[in-house]
Parts: C-alpha cells; structure tokens; sequence
C-alpha cells in the first residue's frame, strides 16, 4: 500500500489554521471558523491536485510517440531490423544472388529388363559408347540423373539459365561427354511479349516432359524416345500472344558446330495455345538438314561402308501435333507425330542406292489420383515404321535391344511397327520425395527383341521399373 506524503503548501496552509487558532477564540465566532477550515480543505485539494496534471499530460504524450503499441525499446529494435535488412538486400545483389532460383532433383532408378537378361540400379551412368556408355535406350534414356539447374532474372527483364546433368542431359547425348543440359539466355525485345532466346535448348516437342520431376512415369514413351530431335543450337524469337505462345529457332539440330561442307540450320518452331484452366494444345516442327547416321554405318572392322558420304547432312521433317486435360484428379494428354529424313533408311534399294526413312505415330496418356498423393498412370504407343526396311530419327541401323529393323528370316525391306504399354503407380511420400513403379510391356509386329540369354529374337519384352525422386 502507497503512503500519502503531505504537499509543502498543505503544510504551510495546516500552520496557519494553527496560528490563527492560537489566537483567542472570542475574536470570531463558530461560524466563521467553519467557513475558514472549509475554504482552506478546498485550497489544500486544489494544490495537491497541480502536481498530477504534467504526469498525466507526459503518459499522453508518450503514448502518441510509441506508435502501433511499440515501447520506445522496441521501436529502437526495429530500426535496428530495418537497417539490418536493408545491408543484407544490397549484399544479395552486389553478390548477384538477386533474381536467382536453384533447384534440382536426384532419382536413383532401379531396372529389370528381361530380353538383355539385366537387373539393376542405374544412376549416372554414361550414355556414350566411347566411354564405356551403351548408347540411348528405351531402357536408358535421361532417367537416374542428378540434376542442378540455375535460373536468375536482371532488372531488365532479361533470364538466364544453366542446367547441369553429368552423363544423363542431352549433352552427353549428342556431344558425347558434356554435362551441360541446357545453357539459354532471354532477352526482351523490347518488352516481355516480344524475347530474343539463344543457346543450348532442349526439344521442346510433345506433350512428355523430359526431367524426372516433370514425368508421371519413369520411361519415355516411344514418339519421345526415337521421332524427335535432342537438342538445338542457336538463336530464334519468343513470341506471347494472349493464349498463344510462339517460338522459333534457327540452329544446328542434336550438335553443337556443323561439320565442315555442312552450312544449312534446320528452322524448329513450336506454338502454344491454352485454351483455359484445364486444357490446351500445341503442335511442333523442324525442316532443314541434319546428320545422316545411314552414312556413318561401319562394317565389322570400324570401317566406313560409305566414305564419300561421311558427315554429309540430309533433309529432315517433322512434325507433332499434342494436347492435354487436367482437371481435378484426371489428367489426360495425347500426341502425334509424323517424320521423314532422307536416305535415312535401314534397308538399301534393289540397285544399292539410299532410302528414305518414313514414320508415323501415335502417345496417349491417363492418370488418375485416388488421394492427393497416390496416383496411377496408363500410358499406350503406336509406331508404324515398316516402310524401307524401317529407321527412325537417329536409328538407321536393325536394332535389337530397342525393336527397331526388318525381322529375323523376313522381309529386309519391312521394318517392325512397335507399340508399348506402359502401367505406372507414383506415391508422394513428402513434399520433396516421390517413389514411382512401372511395368512396360514393349510389342513389335516381327521377332526383334533379341534375348541375350538365348539368342532367339521374340516380339515382346518385359520391363520393370522403380525410382525414388528426391527434389529441392
């Protein structure tokens, strides 16, 4: 409990009652002391009331100085925040951190192939033979990687990317040993509508994206895998239009420099169209001059069958229509593809000259959620191919391990249609972690699966597949 302390000038009021009583008391009578004692309470209450007036004008004044019911520490705390926020900001840019996102994934992949007799992880492992690699295979395509990707936007508007993928990225495709996936840069022209895009980029055609993240099942499916081109080099324009989205290139298709005698570029587009929330379509396309493999067919000594034509380019058009729906748990996305290359074919005419090679075909896939984290997926492909012995963009040559070529004992001027099956099954285990299975059964209108156990050649094979994918 607070003491009461008495006022000076209460005190000085309380002495001089006690003068004036002091006196005799018949100088004035009852009432007028009365009078006297209650004029002097009434002064003493006025005096001991001044001193609270400033305190409280103080507590006022200092409740509209600490503003958002902030003490005058914790507005000084967060002045200190502001300036420390402030220095940080302009150490990200002056370091180039502004404007820059990195992301990645890796994904470990087991594989059961029956017809090569072969189960296994598979993870970073080459793609070139030179370097002890097996080549691209269905059953070896761009999954198993380990992937970092670099993205950073200017002031200016202008975006740079850089994406590295060590024996797994279009660049250990066609240039052999490179890890550089992607190397692009875009620039506006002289707004974002209108963009200048140059560098390393990877095909862009059909509905299936290449990166493990972006890929309901773990295999690519067959019009992905053998119609369309890897990679481009050069430089072209991006165009936004409303719902429409355009791009161009001209550049060198699956090589980074033209050899020498070659100067043609190939002109690859690709138009989008989103047609809502839920759906869209797109169509693709490339017309010029490309490598031939037909003229870089050894014979059983490494040497050259077709020495004149040796890194000569020949005439090559594609073309791909695709589509997607997704709503809700269902997605479903569809394509078709139709291509020619010149004397490209597997099988030689009657009189010894060159082919060409001829394809069509046909990707359709289903998936359905049944909870927000598990998900099942159907995938079907068509690939006619019979025509000239068969031969696709890159494979002009009977290949047994991926069903391409004229059968065993048939016809060598009629190449094998194939078509897959695909079942797949994907379970997001966190937000950064998704385990995926497939079984795949590959078909083929001739015997050309040959089994490495057996050496017989059947028109079926059987694959299976498990992965985990792990991105940031």
């Amino acid at each position: 409990m607070r003491s009461w302390q008495r006022h000076p000038l209460a005190q000085a009021a309380l002495l001089a009652l006690g003068s004036a009583l002091a006196g005799p008391v018949s100088a004035q009578s009852v009432a007028d002391l009365v009078q006297e004692i209650q004029a002097l309470k009434a002064r003493v209450a006025e005096l001991e009331a001044r001193p609270q007036a400033p305190a409280a004008a103080t507590t006022t004044t200092a409740a509209k100085t600490a503003q958002w019911g902030m003490t005058p520490e914790q507005a000084a705390e967060l002045n200190r925040v502001q300036l420390k926020t402030e220095a940080l900001e302009d150490a990200r840019e002056a370091m180039g951190f502004k404007g820059l996102k990195i992301s990645g994934y890796v994904d470990p992949t087991y594989i059961y192939n029956k017809a090569q007799n072969r189960a296994g992880f598979q993870f970073l492992n080459r793609v070139d033979t030179n370097s002890g690699g097996d080549g691209y295979n269905y059953d070896n395509s761009y999954f198993g990687a380990a992937v970092i990707d670099f993205q950073k936007e200017t002031d200016s508007g202008t975006r740079w990317r850089l994406t590295l993928a060590p024996n797994r990225g279009v660049g250990s495709v066609f240039d052999t040993n490179s890890p550089i996936h992607e190397a692009s840069v875009s620039v506006p022209l002289p707004d974002s509508q209108i963009r200048l895009i140059a560098g390393q980029l990877p095909d862009w055609s059909g509905y299936e994206f290449l990166p493990a993240t972006q890929n309901k099942l773990i295999t690519h499916n067959l019009l992905f895998d053998f119609t369309l081109p890897t990679a481009y080099t050069g430089a072209g324009v991006e165009l936004a239009d409303g719902k429409w989205i355009y791009k161009a290139v001209l550049a060198n298709m699956n090589t980074s420099q033209r050899s020498s005698g070659n100067k043609s570029p190939v002109l690859a587009y690709r138009a989008d169209y989103a047609k809502g929330e839920f759906s869209g379509f797109g169509f693709a396309g490339v017309h010029g001059t490309t490598a031939n493999p037909r003229y870089a067919v050894q014979d059983a000594d490494g040497q050259a069958l077709f020495p004149d034509r040796v890194g000569h380019d020949t005439r090559v058009d594609l073309f791909e229509v695709d589509g997607y729906f997704t709503r809700g748990d269902w997605t479903v996305q569809g394509q078709a593809s139709v291509g020619r290359q010149r004397d490209a074919a597997i099988a030689l005419a009657s009189d010894g000259s060159f082919q060409d090679a001829k394809w069509w075909g046909l990707s359709g896939l289903v998936a359905y959620k049944w909870t927000p984290r598990f998900e099942t997926t159907a995938r079907l492909d068509y690939l006619a191919n019979h025509w000239n012995g068969g031969g696709l963009l890159t494979f002009a040559t009977a290949d047994s391990r991926n069903g391409i070529g004229p059968g065993v004992n048939g016809d060598p001027q009629r190449g094998a249609n194939r078509s897959a099956l695909t079942l797949g099954a994907s379970y997001l285990f966190n937000p950064s972690t998704t385990f995926k299975a497939e079984y795949r059964l590959d078909r083929a209108s001739q015997p050309v699966f040959e089994d490495v156990k057996t050496g017989e050649f059947k028109k079926a094979n059987h694959l299976l597949g498990a992965s985990v994918l792990v991105a940031f």
